[in-house]
């Protein structure tokens, strides 16, 4: 029987590798030129502002070069302020990341609990990380830092024991397909999103080179894939799964890559949410409000360790697991609140981690009093609780099915502490 050139359902008979079921962490990292002026108005998550709002005083410290091109922005502002106006591809050879130790990095990163590393390899300002095909001296090899950014990060995530991942923005590219500044998602996603065959066959390219190049265990494009691609062709994106599944039969690609296929959903910050009850799923997001490293972000915006141990199990208990970013200093060094939050995170881990890797949604139904904080945790050895309180005391009021009971806490813990449920 003939397979019609586009269907992607046959895909849809792949099961969930088993060490993405039981992976619960996997580390994000955002690192490129707009990791030099590292600014954005910290206003807060994504999906709880206006989407015009948003654009103009957009967060995420990776979209710099979209957002210094939106007339009257803040930070067009800060970049004539600060930066003369510079063209953006300057701050790519101001790039020099002298401090960078991948395997720092990963060491920090496998203590933290994760089982895998996504690198951004190129986002929607379309600078690669590594010497991609058809970009000539525009990439970081031959420009700024003069060095193969994603093998060196794949080399140290292997040898610390955790399996790569590779970001892709196959959705956008302000350089060899930009379409001018995006100030709506309708822009983002339909009318300045590039569908032509072109487009489709450079980051085509630049895909098949990261995979033969570096073997990833993830594909996690970014939103969406040229339209002119999404077929079965010689060179098509279903092609494509079909010799990526084939090297790697645990592999995974994640959802964005329009109306084609996936082995999972995302979600991110507060955006998404309804996916989670369709499938498998993700959520990623920054410790503070961006992905790339943001000046402007302090404590106050940042997550510390247990916040994020408690968003952790949150996740867990609603039957998913968190891609935790990281946002790099220009010069390669881990930010020190981040790295705190890290170092907290593993101490939270060495004492409870363990129990997540088989844990997942449960169908008992919890609630906290006041500052308590209760998730429920099935596992096959039966129920558990997660149980902390959000503002350091240590007494939660909680109720499990009805019943009302209070549990102490040890005032020293490193996050909310796992315990049975009867």
């Amino acid at each position: 029987m003939m397979v019609p050139m586009s269907d992607f359902s046959l895909f849809e008979s792949r099961q969930l590798p088993e060490w993405f079921r039981r992976s619960k962490l996997g580390i994000f990292i955002h690192w490129g030129a707009y990791s030099v002026p590292a600014w954005a108005e910290p206003i807060g998550p994504l999906g709880a502002f206006d989407p015009e709002h948003w654009f103009r005083h957009n967060p995420y410290a990776e979209w710099y070069a979209n957002t210094i091109r939106i007339e009257g922005s803040p930070a067009q502002e800060h970049h004539r302020r600060v930066w003369g106006g510079a063209p953006y591809d300057e701050l790519l050879d101001a790039w020099d990341p002298v401090d960078f130790d991948p395997d720092d990095w990963c060491a920090l990163f496998a203590a933290a609990g994760a089982s895998h590393v996504v690198p951004t390899t190129k986002h929607h300002d379309g600078i690669p990380l590594w010497d991609a095909p058809g970009t000539d001296t525009r990439n970081t090899v031959q420009r700024g830092p003069r060095r193969d950014l994603v093998g060196d990060i794949t080399r140290a995530t292997r040898a610390a024991g955790m399996r790569v991942g590779l970001y892709y923005s196959g959705g956008l590219d302000w350089h060899v397909a930009d379409m001018g500044p995006l100030e709506t998602d309708e822009q983002v996603h339909d009318s300045r999103r590039p569908k032509d065959a072109a487009y489709h066959e450079y980051a085509m390219a630049h895909v098949r080179d990261l995979m033969d190049r570096y073997d990833p265990d993830v594909l996690w494009n970014d939103i969406n894939w040229p339209d002119a691609g999404k077929n079965f062709e010689p060179n098509g994106l279903g092609r494509l799964f079909t010799d990526f599944y084939a090297a790697h039969p645990d592999g995974l690609v994640n959802d964005r890559w329009g109306d084609t296929h996936r082995d999972y959903f995302t979600t991110e910050y507060e955006q998404g949410r309804d996916l989670e009850n369709r499938g498998t799923f993700e959520h990623c997001r920054g410790i503070g409000y961006s992905f790339g490293y943001n000046t402007e972000e302090d404590e106050s915006v940042s997550m510390s360790g247990p916040e994020v141990a408690r968003l952790l199990v949150d996740v867990v208990s609603r039957g998913g697991r968190l891609l935790l970013n990281v946002g790099p200093t220009g010069s390669g060094s881990i930010p020190d609140i981040q790295r705190r939050t890290l170092t907290d995170l593993a101490a939270w881990q060495d004492e409870f981690g363990n129990v997540l890797a088989d844990a997942g949604r449960s169908r008992l139904e919890v609630s906290g009093e006041g500052a308590a904080f209760v998730k429920a945790l099935a596992t096959a050895e039966g129920d558990l609780l997660a149980v902390d309180t959000t503002d350091g005391s240590d007494q939660a009021v909680i109720e499990v099915d009805g019943t009302r009971r209070t549990v102490s806490l040890p005032a020293d813990r490193p996050g909310p502490v796992i315990i049975d449920a009867r």
